[in-house]
């Protein structure tokens, strides 16, 4: 395994860590056999969040690292919390819950779960309790993560100074990369530690998931970069994992995964949002698109639907908001049939959680 200096925290951190997230799709003992295989074999970022499994991935998480010293691995987990005049009661709250079920002192970071703009990142009721938690040594980092508008996003961050790690899609899809680029230089070189998700682009080309994405390029296309310390793919499989271990341990890119990179690139067909936020201007009801292509990815591309109905109850509160409009008004910027994808994923409202898998 190779490993990384996480900028300023002076972490030693493996350069491909955990996403903890796909592993409520599977058995509690295959997960633990997944997560003993990823900790053997050197991995020591283990990345969760507050409202995976309503808690249930939490829990998991501390069961399995009840016996390991704890200092041979770092774990991190996230909490959201929309601005209210309760927003820092709730975030608090948040926290104290996901401490219990991970059965934890500490947490090595804490994300502020899902920003997307200034407001967000300079938010002072969140990043105050923030700051408390870090001072009292319950938390030892803290940091963002962000989907969407990223640049922005971390270029506030860093103008801020206070955070220590940045949570970031990054994968070769990405059509800003060239505004997204130097803003991840700019916070390395301001010593914030760097961690790249989705860097499988959607997993799947295609809705019938017949054109895999190629792990082992996607995700050293995203190790490629020096300011990227370490990325958080997700497994439900040993062979997804060991597909990833071998692209950690051996970073070249192979003349077939260059070809890969390059015909993936060109046939621009994916499921992956961009995150753009076009869509939400040019959307006459002004929906959060973006969420909900997110959800579509999670479950035609990463094969979530629980996941997924967990976004859609969040953003959307109807089965079929687009019902009543005659036309679209949404031109996405990735070329997707922005109407049909949304009648499509919030069919999802009507299944209860339980169903899901």
């Amino acid at each position: 395994m190779e490993y990384a200096t996480f900028g300023r925290t002076g972490l030693t951190v493996s350069r491909t860590g955990f996403g903890c997230i796909p592993i409520q799709r599977i058995s509690y003992d295959e997960s633990s056999a997944l997560l003993r295989r990823a900790y053997e074999s050197g991995v020591t970022l283990f990345d969760t969040a507050n409202g995976y499994q309503n808690g249930r991935n939490e829990e998991m998480l501390g069961a399995f690292f009840a016996d390991k010293p704890r200092n041979s691995f770092i774990l991190a987990t996230k909490v959201g919390e929309k601005p209210s005049d309760n927003a820092a009661a709730n975030f608090l709250e948040k926290f104290e819950t996901s401490m219990k079920k991970l059965k934890m002192s500490y947490v090595d970071i804490l994300y502020y779960h899902g920003l997307d703009s200034a407001e967000g990142v300079n938010y002072s009721p969140i990043l105050d309790v923030m700051l408390k938690l870090k001072s009292d040594g319950r938390v030892k980092y803290i940091g963002l993560s962000t989907h969407s508008n990223e640049p922005a996003t971390i270029n506030a961050a860093v103008d801020n100074g206070n955070y220590d790690v940045i949570l970031t899609s990054y994968n070769y899809n990405q059509k800003h990369l060239a505004e997204l680029n130097p803003a991840i230089d700019r916070a390395a070189k301001a010593g914030i530690g760097i961690v790249a998700m989705k860097t499988m682009a959607g997993g799947f080309l295609d809705r019938e998931r017949t054109q895999k994405v190629n792990t082992r390029a996607a995700l050293k296309w995203a190790l490629q970069n020096p300011n990227i310390h370490t990325a958080i793919p997700g497994f439900t499989s040993f062979d997804m994992l060991e597909e990833s271990l071998d692209a950690a341990m051996n970073l070249k890119l192979n003349k077939e995964e260059k070809n890969y990179l390059s015909s993936a690139i060109a046939c621009n067909n994916s499921m992956y949002c961009q995150g753009c936020y076009i869509c939400k201007n040019q959307c006459i009801k002004g929906l959060p698109i973006a969420d909900m292509m997110r959800a579509y990815m999670y479950n035609y591309g990463y094969k979530s639907p629980a996941m997924a109905k967990e976004l859609i109850d969040e953003v959307v509160s109807t089965s079929n908001p687009c019902g009543d409009c005659v036309a679209c008004s949404v031109k996405c910027t990735a070329g997707f049939h922005v109407a049909q994808k949304i009648k499509d994923i919030t069919r999802l409202r009507d299944i209860p959680q339980e169903f899901l898998v």
